[in-house]
């Protein structure tokens, strides 16, 4: 049985999960930020138009490709955060809801948010490639262990993710 001061120190502590709602609501304005920095980069592409070189404009799309990932990321984090650790979005009726809305739980959030940093990384190394010659080599062996320490950390927390569903599918039988 359930005493007064039980259920109250419990539903504050159910309710205390609005001061997460910030947190997201400041990850919108980051967007927002991600959009601007995605319009200047385009801004600088068509400036330099007639100044630009197969690799300035491959460098420039791949300027414009991260921002986008990036964008991507904080929109899954926004989402399936807010979903996952605040409250449910009410858009089921809306034609343009995501499929994937209201499936990511954490593990899968997790997962999207390693293989979406993997791919970032990925990116940034091929403009490092793209402009070698200007990148001390100490520094593109520090970037590619990085990003070999990204996938790692990928594999080994989906190969986590497949032990810990196994073993919860073992307990059920």
């Amino acid at each position: 049985m359930h005493t007064q001061i039980e259920r109250t120190l419990e539903r504050g502590l159910f309710a205390s999960r609005w001061l997460m709602a910030p947190f997201y609501v400041g990850l919108v304005l980051a967007l927002g930020i991600l959009l601007l920095s995605f319009l200047q980069e385009i801004f600088h592409l068509i400036a330099d138009i007639a100044d630009l070189t197969p690799n300035k404009a491959i460098l420039g799309v791949l300027s414009l490709i991260d921002l986008s990932l990036a964008g991507n990321l904080l929109l899954i984090v926004i989402f399936s955060g807010y979903e996952n650790f605040v409250s449910k979005l009410e858009v089921d009726d809306h034609v343009d809801k995501p499929e994937w809305m209201g499936t990511v739980d954490f593990s899968t959030l997790k997962l999207k948010l390693v293989a979406s940093i993997v791919a970032i990384s990925g990116i940034h190394l091929l403009r490092v490639f793209m402009d070698v010659d200007s990148i001390k080599e100490n520094e593109i062996y520090w970037m590619l262990v990085i990003h070999i320490a990204f996938v790692v950390s990928g594999v080994l927390l989906a190969l986590m993710d497949f032990i810990a569903s196994k073993s919860k599918v073992m307990k059920k039988k």
